[in-house]
């Protein structure tokens, strides 16, 4: 046990960046998983990754401390990321939420302990269900791994000042948005005509009350719309975890080569 007293604090930064990760990171960093379970499962990975990157000897002083916050902010950084490429999804279920007339009612996302929509909750369950199918979690993981090829344990600090760092982050927050209205674009539009048929109707015939038929009959339409293309809804969602994963890389990329 003396032996390795030399090699724990490159340890413990390796288990710092670990479980940053699995603070942001989706899947890893819902409430449902006890924290207990985060820090082992944390512990673990870092124990088996120890032995694969090749870390110096670190003295513990003023200048290991800030390594410990670089690693930290490191993990933190890039698991927001993937976090925010992926909450297109319940942004695409807001926008449809919004013209079905559900925006009034929200449901508590367990996951997160924040409110969220509820065709955006159903549609996250599905995804999440999707990226375990597909060993998406596997991938995730292989991100923490290979960040070490990308950002070394021993670079000083995380260049915030870049401006291509803060473009990259700036166009991946635009990309959400991006593809959240490619999902959402086929119920919406199919609203809006149902919207700009109810105002000929509301002119042609002053007697229906199109209020009173209007609600149910664009929960009929979306519902109808949702289903005929769920199919195209999960070809999104796929190229969404490529977007997910090329985003990380490029922005541990942009966070190394400074």
């Amino acid at each position: 046990m003396v032996d390795l007293l030399p090699e724990f604090p490159a340890f413990l930064l390796i288990f710092v960046r670990v479980t940053s990760f699995f603070l942001m990171m989706p899947l890893f960093s819902y409430r449902t998983i006890p924290a207990s379970h985060k820090i082992g499962l944390g512990f673990f990975l870092a124990w088996i990754m120890f032995y694969t990157v090749e870390a110096p000897l670190f003295e513990i002083n003023g200048a290991y401390f800030l390594l410990i916050m670089k690693e930290a902010l490191v993990g933190i950084l890039v698991g927001f990321i993937a976090y925010l490429i992926l909450s297109a999804i319940q942004i695409a279920g807001g926008f449809i939420d919004f013209q079905m007339g559900f925006a009034i009612a929200n449901v508590i996302d367990p996951q997160t302990g924040a409110q969220s929509p509820l065709t955006g909750q159903y549609f996250y369950i599905i995804t999440l269900l999707f990226l375990l199918s597909v060993n998406g979690h596997h991938l995730l993981i292989d991100g923490v791994y290979y960040s070490y090829q990308f950002i070394p344990i021993d670079q000083a600090w995380i260049p915030f000042g870049d401006e291509n760092m803060v473009e990259y982050v700036v166009k991946s927050f635009s990309s959400m948005f991006m593809v959240a209205l490619q999902m959402a674009i086929p119920v919406v539009g199919s609203l809006f005509l149902v919207d700009v048929a109810l105002g000929i109707v509301a002119r042609t015939v002053p007697q229906l009350n199109v209020f009173v038929v209007g609600l149910p009959l664009k929960i009929g339409v979306s519902f109808i719309v949702i289903f005929a293309v769920m199919a195209i809804m999960m070809g999104v969602v796929s190229q969404l975890f490529e977007l997910m994963l090329g985003t990380m890389r490029g922005l541990m990329d942009l966070i190394g080569s400074s």
